[in-house]
């Protein structure tokens, strides 16, 4: 049974710092392409940045570039978005993914397996 599991959320503000962690079981995270998403109510989950399988290549959504870093740790089989520079538009339940396909890697489509999300809320 293969379940990813988010944590580190919270509310902070403008400026602040978070990192999220994406703990992963049933599957190993090194050998699927692996992103990070988030969704505000009434919107559709958006990309935010991913990383590959084998040697990690990554890659961010407009809004995260420079902001935001996406890290694994292979010993521990986890996933991390290193969020900097926080905004409020920032603000939204961050989800973490696993897919086959680093080509797929901008689509929700291109992953099988989904997070619970983890809430971040940023105050101005």
């Amino acid at each position: 049974q293969v379940q990813l599991v988010e944590s580190g959320g919270g509310l902070v503000q403008t400026g602040d710092s978070l990192r999220l962690s994406c703990a992963a079981s049933g599957i190993t995270t090194s050998r699927h392409s692996m992103g990070w998403f988030r969704q505000t109510l009434g919107k559709e989950r958006e990309f935010v940045g991913g990383i590959s399988a084998g040697v990690g290549k990554t890659t961010y959504a407009g809004s995260a570039k420079d902001r935001f870093t996406v890290s694994r740790d292979n010993a521990k089989n986890t996933v991390y978005l290193q969020m900097n520079s926080l905004k409020p538009e920032d603000t939204a339940a961050y989800y973490c993914a696993a897919g086959p396909r680093w080509r797929d890697r901008y689509s929700i489509s291109g992953y099988d397996y989904w997070g619970q999300g983890t809430q971040v809320t940023v105050s101005s």
